[in-house]
């Protein structure tokens, strides 16, 4: 016998012992166990703060600009953001309240105070006090500029017309809406 038949025969019995003892482990030491339980979710999801019935006030020059209300907040002091549930923005123009929306969820940057809000599962509705509506599922405000913007599918009613498209960028100081894409117009001849 060659020691190359040798070594092989020897390395053949040591897998096949090292096979028969860990298949004697598995089948030995082996206990049922409970269902693991799951760790319990962290606390408003390691926000800094969290707090019920939340309103945040925008103001300029002692002027109401806009308000965002929610049922839930949670604050991210250095991310210097909240994350809001079932929130209620309402902006106001030169003339008092312009536009309310309701939503599922918004995120608010609490340093330059822009803010985005959306619905899971239906389209959001923008009230204008104008006597327009607006469905889209996402809006954004940049507060610099004062714009409401959108680049979703976009419908607005009103005073006898209906306008479809994508995208929308509103100007609120100015109260103009552009809808920015695919634009289509239907007027209604009853009125």
């Amino acid at each position: 016998m060659s020691w190359q038949q040798w070594v092989r025969g020897f390395l053949l019995a040591l897998a096949v012992v090292s096979s028969t003892f860990l298949a004697y482990l598995l089948l030995t030491r082996t206990e049922s166990t409970s269902p693991r339980t799951a760790a319990p979710k962290p606390l408003r999801d390691q926000a800094d703060a969290g707090m019920e019935q939340f309103t945040f006030t925008q103001t300029k020059d002692g002027v109401v600009q806009w308000e965002v209300k929610a049922k839930q907040a949670s604050l991210y002091e250095e991310q210097n953001h909240a994350l809001l549930k079932t929130v209620e923005v309402t902006l106001f123009g030169v003339r008092g309240r312009e536009l309310t929306v309701e939503g599922d969820e918004a995120r608010l940057n609490t340093s330059n105070k822009n803010f985005e809000i959306e619905n899971r599962e239906r389209d959001l509705v923008i009230h204008l006090d104008g006597g327009y509506t607006i469905y889209t599922n996402h809006v954004q405000w940049t507060d610099k500029r004062q714009e409401l913007e959108t680049q979703d599918p976009v419908i607005i009613e009103g005073k006898g017309m209906r306008i479809t498209g994508r995208g929308l960028l509103g100007k609120v100081e100015r109260e103009e809406f552009q809808v920015l894409d695919d634009v289509r117009v239907d007027l209604d001849a009853a009125q």
